[in-house]
């Protein structure tokens, strides 16, 4: 089941997310998945919409996944989110900047393999200094 579950993650970053496939997420999510991280949201319109919000901003988006383990009904994974800020991205009009940051996501999947709980962490001070709108450390 984890070598299922190791694939079934590498779906969501490779084809949800850097190739804008949203329908997937319908296939890999269960209908109450809970996410965790930031405002949350249940299911996989939560995640078609960050996807969303992502692609609209970083039309050019590419996932890279530099670690991925299993246990039990758990991944865990270390990716990087690159691209280019060509849309609106919260309120923050384009730069034509590119960021490059990691995220580490934990994903718990239920019984019939669907995705039921997620965590994650962003680095989001990163994105924000690499878009210009917040000023490096020691700057």
């Amino acid at each position: 089941m984890s070598e299922q579950n190791k694939a079934t993650v590498r779906r969501i970053y490779e084809e949800v997310f850097g190739q804008g496939k949203l329908d997937v997420a319908d296939e890999l999510l269960a209908p109450d998945a809970i996410d965790h991280e930031g405002e949350g949201g249940t299911g996989p319109q939560a995640v078609k919409d960050v996807v969303g919000m992502f692609r609209a901003a970083f039309p050019d988006l590419q996932v890279t996944i530099d670690d991925i383990m299993a246990d039990g009904d758990k991944v865990a994974s270390r990716a990087r989110f690159m691209g280019t800020h060509k849309g609106e991205f919260q309120g923050i009009p384009a730069t034509g900047k590119r960021i490059e940051v990691e995220v580490i996501d934990i994903i718990r999947f239920g019984a019939d393999g669907k995705a039921v709980e997620h965590w994650g962490l962003t680095d989001n001070m990163l994105m924000m200094q690499q878009l210009g709108v917040v000023p490096e450390m020691g700057s």
